[in-house]
């Protein structure tokens, strides 16, 4: 997956496991998004909407098709993406379960160990909500391809036909915050995968918006608690 592949929303009929064997993916529903190092995978049950995407850089991506109730582990079956350890021999696994010639009872025994393995992680989470309506959508839309842009609200206003106050409402209503807490959480957002990859923090900053490093570490440490340094020394990240 180059850098900026986008795979768009999508379905399947069985539980996926995601995986990145080189790089940073990113998967995104309807409720939230996790960027994934190569030191997590991320459990997709079936019947999902969800895109995948390469936002950090060039990603390799390997993933692993599981029939709903077939796999024993309780937490499977909840509905809810799952993020998950990644090991070496959760990698061999992958990799032996998508042989198309594997017989069942070695597929038994093989699904039968990777559930022993798959070890959900505890993550940290930035929820960003997209408004409804459509002026204010345009808006979000806009700033989640480019977190940098900093345009006030009110000119935000001037360019999708609708007044400062509207689109004030639509992001309170809609989107769950004020629009400035809004942008800020969606900067954050936007900078974990380029994190993930080993950008430095320097470089980071400026692509998502702020000033100086020192604020966008300040802005981090407020809504998450940690530093950007330290968020991703386990690998286990959700925004």
């Amino acid at each position: 997956m180059p850098p900026g592949t986008r795979f768009d929303w999508h379905t399947h009929e069985e539980h996926q496991l995601a995986w990145a064997t080189s790089g940073v993916l990113s998967v995104r529903t309807a409720e939230a998004a996790w960027v994934l190092p190569t030191t997590r995978a991320l459990w997709i049950p079936a019947g999902l909407p969800h895109e995948t995407a390469s936002d950090g850089g060039r990603a390799t991506m390997r993933s692993l098709y599981i029939r709903p109730g077939l796999f024993p582990v309780s937490w499977a079956e909840t509905g809810r993406p799952t993020p998950v350890a990644a090991s070496p021999l959760m990698a061999e696994l992958i990799g032996y379960l998508g042989e198309p010639d594997l017989d069942a009872s070695r597929r038994w025994h093989a699904e039968a160990l990777l559930a022993d393995l798959l070890t959900p992680v505890a993550v940290t989470t930035i929820q960003v909500r997209l408004p409804d309506a459509v002026t204010a959508r345009r808006v979000a839309e806009a700033l989640r391809a480019n977190p940098a842009d900093r345009r006030t609200l009110r000119e935000w206003g001037r360019e999708v036909g609708a007044s400062e106050r509207t689109l004030a409402r639509a992001f309170a209503a809609e989107a769950g915050v004020p629009f400035g807490r809004w942008r800020t959480l969606l900067r954050l957002q936007a900078a974990l995968s380029m994190i993930a990859a080993g950008e430095p923090v320097s470089r980071v900053a400026g692509r998502v918006g702020y000033d100086t490093p020192s604020a966008f570490v300040a802005a981090f440490r407020r809504e998450t608690g940690q530093t950007p340094g330290a968020l991703f020394k386990d690998g286990a990240f959700t925004p």
